[in-house]
Order: C-alpha cells, then sequence, then structure tokens
C-alpha cells in the first residue's frame, strides 16, 4: 500500500497564509516570516516580499532550526 505525499501549498494558499515574524526582529523589516501551512512550511525574506517563498516540509524546518539550536547552544 503506497501512500502520497502531501499537495505542496498553492499560490493562493501562500497569499492567504499567516506569516509570523520572529519576536526578535525588533519591529525591523530585516528577519524572515514563516508560514505553517499543513506538512510544509513556507518561509520568505521580509524585505523582499515579492520573490518566492522557499517552501520545506514541517519535518526539514525542523530539522533545520534543531541543528541551528544545538549550535548555538553549544557556542558553535
Amino acid at each position: 500500500m503506497s501512500t502520497n505525499p502531501p499537495r505542496r501549498p498553492q499560490a493562493e494558499e501562500l497569499q492567504k497564509a499567516y506569516w509570523r515574524k520572529s519576536s526578535y526582529s525588533g519591529g525591523a523589516n530585516d528577519c524572515v516570516e514563516i508560514a505553517y501551512l499543513g506538512a510544509y512550511a513556507a518561509v520568505r525574506d521580509s524585505k523582499d516580499l515579492d520573490l518566492s517563498p522557499v517552501i520545506l516540509s514541517r519535518c526539514a524546518l525542523d530539522d533545520l532550526l534543531g541543528q541551528y539550536t544545538d549550535d548555538a547552544t553549544r557556542g558553535g
């Protein structure tokens, strides 16, 4: 029995998504924003919203952020 992967988000879903900015941005427009879209997450540059966002699986984003957090914790 095979299962199909979840469908990637469409442009309309990205436009309607709730984009979350880091609380560390201090209100400046110089950070990335993340929108969670089911099994996927979209990441975009808050300075240039016309660029296409990077679409990652939530698992891949968690791995990426976990790696960053682990490195920061170890001082690396």
